[in-house]
């Protein structure tokens, strides 16, 4: 019997209270920075599995050391998003918060960081419950505020690297709406870096009948719209991925005024930091030229926020991963994942210790029928297998390296 296997015999006892607790976090979502209860229910989980724990930037990391060997890392994020549920679900969220702009929005898992907790629990109670089958030290680590990309930051500025031990090698995952039990991974680039960026571009307000006497940033804003979809199509070599997203393009409240400014909301995607700074390159530079050539008063301000590391995956520990996923699952149920152009703050955490790393996908829907994109209001992956596949999946990963057989 292989290690990862001997740690798996618990699994059944640990599905019980696996997916009654997935129920529960569903329910109560919390949202990037807020997420208090999350963290307690987490945190009261992990020492009563007897592990060392750490409040650390607002997450939760739970060491548990087992005499000599390698440290793995294992990270999941614990955030929901300001999503109102339509899933219908017997358990669906039914939290409401009020936004930084007053407005009352519902608080929906609707990335999946629900599973992302359960598996990794689910794993942490296996693997503290065969301590026979491996030597080493296993880290749980539950991050904060991925959605807003400040999480992983947050932990490592708070001292994560000094209060945890330096793993050897880091893991992460995520559900995706691929076939449930279907696990995905990818050498290299395999989430892109992502940038957001807030432009103002300002102009010379007047009444809606003398345009004569105005700057219309109205006009100066949808230009530079247009002139940004050039970007990829004309200044990124053929071949290399590149995204420009114009979101929002917010001015003027009233048909009769023309506005002294307007915002636009900008996103960026990349899987090469050459091609990242060309394309925040041509951005400033479009921006610029067309706020000259509208006489706009004062130049454009750029202000860059939401943004995601490239998560770029090590060859030998992706094919070391995927080799004991095939010899586990079978080979039908590993695929290649290929590039997502989804981003992820996850590589912040093992980039800080200089470790390597891999991130993999988990399917969470039935076959044949492709769930909803992640952040859909409809986001609902199936309890089973995708709990079970994905708690298995970390200790695989995790019994490559510390399974006793494997030293």
């Amino acid at each position: 019997m292989s290690r990862a296997r001997e740690v798996l015999e618990g699994l059944a006892a640990t599905t019980v209270w696996q997916e009654e607790l997935y129920r529960h976090l569903h329910a109560h979502p919390e949202l990037s920075s807020h997420e208090v209860e999350t963290a307690a229910e987490i945190a009261a989980r992990l020492e009563g599995f007897g592990y060392a724990v750490e409040r650390i930037g607002g997450g939760v990391v739970g060491v548990l050391t087992n005499g000599g060997g390698p440290t793995v890392l294992v990270r999941a994020d614990i955030d929901a998003l300001p999503v109102t549920e339509q899933t219908g679900l017997p358990y669906a969220s039914a939290v409401t918060t009020v936004d930084e702009s007053g407005a009352t929005v519902g608080v929906m898992h609707a990335c999946g960081h629900d599973v992302h907790v359960a598996c990794l629990l689910g794993a942490a109670e296996l693997v503290a419950g065969r301590t026979q089958a491996w030597g080493g030290t296993f880290v749980a680590l539950f991050q904060p505020a991925e959605e807003t990309a400040v999480g992983a930051r947050a932990m490592v500025e708070d001292g994560l690297t000094t209060k945890v031990p330096r793993p050897d090698v880091a893991f992460g995952q995520h559900v995706l709406n691929h076939e449930a039990g279907v696990l995905g991974t990818q050498t290299g680039p395999v989430l892109s870096a992502g940038d957001s960026v807030r432009i103002t571009v300002f102009g010379k307000g007047s009444h809606g009948s003398m345009p004569h006497l105005s700057v219309d940033p109205v006009v100066l804003a949808a230009s530079i719209v247009l002139r940004l979809q050039t970007i990829v199509s004309r200044e990124v070599r053929p071949g290399e991925f590149a995204v420009v997203t114009v979101g929002s393009s917010v001015a003027g409240s009233k048909s009769n005024i023309i506005p002294d400014r307007a915002v636009l909301l900008v996103n960026l995607r990349t899987y090469d930091m050459g091609v990242r700074q060309t394309v925040v390159d041509a951005v400033e530079r479009i921006v610029r030229a067309e706020c000259e050539a509208a006489g706009s008063p004062q130049p454009p301000t750029f202000e860059y926020y939401d943004q995601y590391p490239l998560t770029d995956n090590h060859p030998e520990v992706t094919a070391t991963v995927t080799e004991a996923f095939r010899a586990h699952f079978g080979q039908d149920r590993v695929m290649e994942l290929g590039r997502v152009t989804a981003s992820e703050d996850f590589s912040r955490v093992p980039d800080a210790f200089g470790t390597p790393y891999t991130y993999w996908g988990v399917g969470g829907f039935a076959p044949g029928h492709p769930g909803p994109p992640n952040h859909s209001p409809t986001f609902a992956p199936l309890i089973q297998p995708t709990l079970s596949a994905g708690t298995e999946a970390i200790v695989v990963a995790a019994m490559a390296y510390l399974g006793k057989d494997q030293r």
